[in-house]
């Protein structure tokens, strides 16, 4: 009895984060097509998680540069988009959970976690922990390429306030997940 020669192949397992995907009717990309695009890549196993550009996939290449590279070609040609790519393992995600980044943060219905992923070593200057003067968001931590930051909604502030000054902050080569859709990705 012959073995299958791809059973012997050892995969690899990421979490792709795109930036902008169907956020506020921009870069509107149907989930089953950008699964069939990352399958044409030959990523194995792909899921996609919500509707926001999360993907998780299986490969053979280790080397996150060349996945990212591979990825925002085709998806530059599939769908003209090029907003940025993000990938992590998911034994990098799994690293981050471990650690309980909000561990000290009393969530109520109004608390909104973050985990914005950077795609360069972080480069800024923001004395960290901060708070905005409204007191309304906060960035509670940061590793070389994460930042860890809450929002309490309420009328007078909203997401987009802290999306707004992790962009002055940190650059555009990023993306920001909700600290569920984190949860969510490790359980697939």
């Amino acid at each position: 009895m012959e073995k299958n020669l791809s059973e012997n192949i050892k995969m690899f397992k990421y979490a792709a984060f795109l930036r902008g995907i169907n956020v506020g009717g921009n870069n509107l990309i149907k989930m089953e097509e950008l699964k069939k695009v990352f399958e044409s890549m030959g990523f194995r196993n792909v899921k996609t998680i919500l509707a926001s550009g999360n993907v998780i996939f299986e490969s053979m290449e280790v080397k996150a540069p060349v996945i990212i590279q591979t990825i925002g070609e085709k998806l530059e040609s599939a769908f003209g988009y090029n907003n940025g790519v993000i990938i992590r393992s998911i034994e990098q995600i799994r690293k981050i959970a471990i650690q309980e980044p909000f561990k000290q943060i009393k969530v109520t219905p109004q608390t909104r976690l973050y985990v914005t992923f950077l795609q360069e070593k972080s480069k800024s200057s923001l004395k960290i922990p901060y708070e905005s003067p409204n007191k309304g968001y906060k960035i509670i931590s940061n590793s070389e390429y994460e930042v860890f930051s809450v929002a309490t909604l309420s009328p007078e502030v909203q997401s987009t306030d802290l999306m707004n000054i992790l962009d002055k902050e940190f650059g555009r080569k990023v993306t920001t997940r909700n600290w569920n859709t984190i949860e969510k990705i490790l359980k697939n």
